[in-house]
């Protein structure tokens, strides 16, 4: 579960509401690819848009469609009572697993975040993935703090930014993480730029944008670095250079949706407002990287 390809699917929204429509679309999707995982309700999910009841919806939803695929859910709030009212939610829907970012509107010490992580742990009964995600959530983890939350013992795997390009750093990093975290936790790879650079240095698992709404594309990437074929994954990932280019200029989670509404996966303006999606200029540009590349499985 904590290895290969986790998709992370859109949560559309239709008229301000949970398209469930839709979204069992995008979920199907996901099982006839065969990914190895599905997680709901990460950032590319809008989980901190949607209140409880939205979100155990979503949840149920995914579990629902998602067939014989391990489905984790993302928990993240900012306090640590709504995260674990929204981990009950979660695993009474199913969840096999639960993605957690600590959350913040003040900022958080280091011993805030392993507290949040420990107060979680001790109530759920399903294993927890460390979310780092220092761009959206402005928490940064070092890999002390890594250690320290890896000794919790439903904590099964983390979530890493993207590594760096050059091939021997790439490595060395995540050398250096597994060094200092618990035997047995995966490491899987974020930045979908930088994944088949992330799989082919070591990691385990790519928690992977794109992978929720082209799955096969994904697949092929993850399929490859994993099963050894390291040149085909970092070809196939360079020939994606102008769609890495549109997510580093507006931003995976817009650019995904624009992309999702282009090919009619789900309806216009699938975003939750106050965020907006592209504009028509912005929205020509991901429509030509579509054809141009092929994007369409």
């Amino acid at each position: 579960m904590f290895t290969g390809l986790s998709a992370f699917p859109l949560t559309p929204l239709r008229h301000d509401a949970f398209d469930e429509s839709a979204y069992a679309t995008l979920i199907s999707r996901l099982v006839s690819a065969k990914v190895d995982s599905i997680t709901a309700l990460g950032s590319t999910g809008s989980y901190m848009y949607l209140d409880r009841a939205e979100r155990g919806r979503v949840a149920r939803s995914a579990v629902q469609h998602a067939e014989n695929i391990p489905v984790l859910v993302g928990i993240g709030a900012l306090r640590t009572s709504a995260v674990q009212a929204l981990a009950h939610d979660a695993q009474e829907a199913g969840a096999s697993g639960l993605l957690l970012a600590p959350v913040t509107y003040q900022g958080l010490s280091d011993d805030e975040v392993f507290t949040l992580f420990q107060d979680v742990n001790a109530q759920v009964s399903v294993p927890l993935v460390i979310y780092d995600n220092p761009g959206t959530t402005h928490v940064s983890f070092s890999e002390e703090l890594y250690a320290r939350i890896t000794t919790l013992e439903h904590v099964a795997s983390i979530k890493i930014p993207g590594v760096p390009t050059d091939p021997n750093e790439a490595s060395a990093r995540v050398r250096s993480i597994r060094d200092h975290i618990r035997a047995g936790v995966t490491v899987g790879v974020s930045g979908d730029a930088s994944a088949a650079n992330g799989l082919v240095a070591g990691c385990d698992a790519w928690y992977s944008v794109i992978g929720g709404t082209l799955p096969q594309l994904a697949v092929r990437i993850s399929r490859a670095a994993l099963g050894g074929d390291s040149a085909s994954a970092l070809t196939e990932s360079a020939r994606l250079q102008p769609l890495w280019s549109l997510f580093a200029a507006h931003g995976s989670f817009r650019v995904t949706a624009a992309i999702a509404e282009y090919l009619s996966l789900v309806a216009a303006d699938c975003l939750p407002r106050p965020v907006m999606g592209l504009n028509a200029e912005q929205r020509a540009l991901v429509a030509n990287v579509v054809d141009q590349l092929q994007l369409i499985d």
